[in-house]
């Protein structure tokens, strides 16, 4: 398995057809540089379909997912740089079309 240590979500909408080039050069752009081991995670304007980039310290790879009904639970873009960090737990809800945004909330069960 490759081994992924931090998880970044890049809000702004991606054209799904571009590859792993153009993916790494938006990852750049916003982040400054593409860390080793490092996921970064982009949808299309219908949150439908994700991809995840990952750079292994010798080259990058690239995983796609689609829903065929629903969307991905995917935040807009309050500016086109905007990028957010992600915990495992958040991902595995995230790629399952899982509300991962209201994790916190929905592990504890209160009385109102």
């Amino acid at each position: 398995m490759i081994r992924i240590d931090s998880l970044w979500l890049c809000a702004q909408p991606l054209d799904m057809r571009c590859g792993a080039e153009r993916l790494m050069s938006c990852v750049v752009k916003v982040h400054g540089e593409a860390r080793a081991h490092h996921g970064y995670l982009f949808a299309n304007a219908r949150s439908n379909r994700i991809k995840l980039l990952v750079h292994d310290g010798f080259g990058v790879w690239c995983a796609a997912r689609r829903l065929h009904s629903g969307h991905f639970d995917w935040p807009r873009a309050a500016h086109p740089g905007q990028r957010l960090a992600l915990t495992q737990a958040q991902f595995n809800a995230l790629v399952l079309g899982l509300p991962w945004q209201r994790l916190p909330e929905m592990s504890v069960i209160t009385c109102a």
